[in-house]
């Protein structure tokens, strides 16, 4: 069904719309479209042509309620749709909030260059998802940054919001997978050193990473006040294991091979990869961290979803968070 309200109150907004046929745009033709910019903007356009409730003027405004129309009102905000039905000029009206500092952090790692479907990869995905959050975003008017990483910082694109900007973003979303291993310390660590403000930062990665230290550099961006989001991308094949054929698998970030049977590995394989997610999930639960997973089989508009979803959540976890810091400091 086609995304019609998003209520941070109800218990429908708890969960995600499902795609039908004609509604969300398929991944797969989505990834065919070269330009990066022109990917997030169909997605964008999509998404909010769905929505009877949605942030379209900043992203602290969040649609409110229609009221007639009165001279001397702006007529960009005059819903012509509704004037076809009743004849009436009708103006929506907005609640305005405070415009928000995000900054984007995008893993292109070799383990994120993986991808059991032809036409794209994990990393394609997360640039198509980050490019979409920016391009959201700069429509919005907010500031938004972009930093890009390995096993160490690739590049440090600072929060602005003027002419050019977003291309300049675009570019470096770009940048082809370089890199061996995932380090996520390094990313949220240069965030932390040089981001005073209070702001968003949104993780997209496959956090195939120890959860340890994860927690830890988490922890301390909480610490300062920051909104974060981890956004994980996996490929479908990472979730399940459905592989019928004993093969040869290659470590992409250390290039070691190994001979499996995926029928007698897959239940050990499920359980590590099971319990590797629910110490993510607990960490992020303990931190007030909205934690959404995203196969790369998703419509991204799902994803788009969920990061307005956090963000209609975001002062209700910071509370929650600061709660249990003052606990611990007990």
């Amino acid at each position: 069904m086609r995304v019609t309200s998003i209520n941070p109150t109800s218990a429908a907004a708890e969960q995600r719309p499902r795609a039908s046929a004609g509604s969300f745009i398929d991944p797969h033709t989505l990834m065919r479209i070269k330009s990066l910019q022109l990917r997030a903007r169909i997605v964008v356009q999509g998404f909010l042509s769905g929505l009877h409730r949605s942030p379209h003027h900043g992203f602290s405004v969040e649609f409110s309620e229609y009221r007639q129309y009165s001279p001397g009102d702006d007529p960009r905000y005059l819903d012509w749709r509704l004037y076809a039905r009743s004849d009436r000029y009708y103006i929506k009206r907005f609640q305005e909030e405070t415009n928000v500092r995000c900054h984007l952090l995008v893993d292109l790692s070799r383990s994120m260059g993986y991808g059991s479907a032809v036409e794209y990869t994990k990393v394609e995905y997360a640039r198509t998802a980050a490019a979409t959050l920016a391009y959201f975003l700069s429509m919005q008017r907010d500031a938004v940054g972009l930093v890009t990483f390995d096993q160490q910082i690739a590049d440090y694109v600072p929060a602005r919001y003027r002419p050019g900007h977003l291309h300049r973003l675009m570019v470096c979303l770009e940048r082809a997978v370089a890199g061996t291993s995932t380090d996520v310390s390094a990313p949220l660590e240069q965030i932390a050193a040089t981001v005073r403000k209070r702001g968003m930062v949104v993780l997209i990665s496959d956090l195939l990473t120890q959860t340890q230290a994860l927690a830890e550099r988490l922890g301390y961006l909480r610490s300062q006040g920051h909104e974060v989001v981890l956004l994980r991308v996996l490929d479908p094949a990472e979730l399940d294991f459905g592989f019928d054929r004993p093969a040869t698998f290659v470590d992409m970030e250390t290039g070691k091979d190994l001979y499996i049977d995926p029928s007698a590995a897959r239940a050990r394989y499920r359980e590590n990869f099971a319990r590797h997610e629910a110490e993510i999930r607990r960490a992020c639960s303990d931190l007030g961290i909205s934690f959404h997973q995203l196969p790369t089989s998703q419509p991204l508009e799902l994803a788009l979803f969920d990061f307005l979803q956090s963000r209609m959540h975001g002062g209700r976890q910071v509370v929650r968070a600061r709660g249990r810091s003052h606990a611990h400091g007990a």
